[in-house]
């Protein structure tokens, strides 16, 4: 038991850190990663880059956006920012309160293959067109009308009457790639509506503002007519190989911006898929790396203590194995005999690894709430545990099982 439970620690140890990393860098859209692209344009000021050394902003202004997303040079096409406002449901038994809010585009829901449990969300409106309808989380569906189908009821919400059109199923993309402005596994918002509402009705600007005009005043129409960017821009392509033909557009657009006395950088634009844009942002940090190594580590000091108990425990058989011998067992036979045993003592440390890992994720998904959505062992992890467990048992007893059977019975029989 002891043997196992060595193993069973350093196993856990490794692949608590290991289970993480491979969660992160999960693909989250993995049917068409390679065909949604991010997109970024450099607007900044001639003098200063908006990320040193060279690098555009991350988002985009409100003008680029709608541009962009109106000139429909891609199957699918979105801009989205976060924002918040009051909800106060007409139920009077459901307290008003504070709801997240993503503004967006209609096209935003099936470019990224978001789930309805009811209805569906909208369609792109035009530049001018407001309407006010709205998209529900499943929670926020549960807590203000109990979980119901709440399709074409209305809902009293930024001092509108809106009226629901969708409800989503669970949904928590783990990594959030679309928008990490408050961190890469942010829970989703809790209301989505029509990015034109969010201008209309001069909502604040969450997630990441930057500007680098000046005195721009408290004029929220003089906030979208500037440089500042707030919106992030997506879009999903029928193929990759569309990709060339948006990237002369993007440049197109870009140069008859210049026309009008914008961008006075030198053209910079970004146009990255999902798993790239991941990779840009650094999801996960080299300090989960170094845990990592740290676990392999953990995890050799432990298959030497594991091959020094199993030697330990070879050797006091060792007159056992004599006499075995002595009677016409065969090195072979001796072998077989001492790997099995260590086999089933790497299905223990297994089945003990699997314990402790799930220990340890459940810590930290109470020490990180934000991580609760997607940190779990998977079949294909607790096959990896599973693996590594037996390699490891294998490794550790190896040489000991090698060297009991090879050993000359008639010192042990006299």
């Amino acid at each position: 038991m002891l043997i196992s439970t060595t193993l069973g620690l350093g196993i856990a140890a490794c692949m608590i850190t290991y289970s993480l990393i491979y969660l992160m860098s999960k693909d989250p859209l993995p049917n068409k990663s390679n065909r949604v692209y991010h997109v970024q344009l450099d607007n900044w000021h001639r003098n200063s880059a908006a990320i040193e050394p060279n690098l555009p902003p991350e988002e985009v202004t409100w003008r680029d956006a709608m541009n962009i997303v109106h000139a429909k040079q891609a199957k699918y096409q979105a801009a989205h920012a976060i924002t918040w406002g009051m909800v106060t449901p007409a139920n009077k038994n459901v307290p008003p309160f504070l709801g997240i809010i993503r503004a967006t585009q209609g096209e935003f829901f099936p470019m990224f293959d978001v789930p309805f449990l009811y209805g569906q969300g909208w369609q792109n409106h035009p530049i001018n067109h407001v309407e006010y309808v709205t998209v529900l989380s499943k929670e926020t569906n549960q807590r203000v009308f109990a979980g119901i189908n709440s399709v074409g009821k209305t809902l009293p919400m930024l001092g509108k009457l809106f009226t629901v059109v969708g409800v989503l199923d669970e949904w928590h993309p783990s990594p959030k790639f679309f928008d990490m402005s408050f961190g890469a596994f942010y829970p989703p918002e809790d209301l989505y509506v029509p990015l034109q509402i969010k201008a209309e009705l001069e909502l604040p600007h969450g997630g990441h503002t930057h500007c680098w005009e000046k005195d721009l005043g408290d004029n929220y129409q003089a906030f979208l007519n500037s440089e500042c960017v707030n919106f992030n821009l997506w879009i999903e392509l029928a193929s990759q190989q569309n990709k060339p033909q948006f990237d002369n557009y993007l440049q197109t657009y870009v140069e008859q911006q210049k026309g009008l006395g914008r961008f006075p950088r030198v053209s910079n634009n970004i146009v990255l898929n999902i798993n790239q844009w991941l990779v840009y942002k650094k999801v996960i940090s080299s300090d989960m790396y170094l845990f990592f190594y740290l676990a392999l580590l953990f995890l050799l000091v432990c298959l030497f203590n594991a091959a020094s108990l199993i030697s330990t425990k070879f050797t006091a058989k060792n007159s056992e194995i004599a006499l075995r011998r002595a009677l016409g067992a065969n090195q072979l036979a001796i072998l077989s005999q001492c790997l099995t045993e260590t086999l089933i003592l790497g299905c223990l440390g297994a089945l003990i690894g699997i314990i402790f890992c799930l220990m340890g994720l459940e810590g930290i998904k109470y020490l990180y709430p934000n991580f609760s959505a997607f940190v779990t062992l998977d079949m294909p992890l607790m096959l990896i545990t599973v693996g590594i467990s037996i390699l490891s048992s294998v490794l550790a007893g190896l040489i000991p099982s090698i060297k009991v059977s090879m050993l000359a019975p008639a010192g042990y029989l006299k």
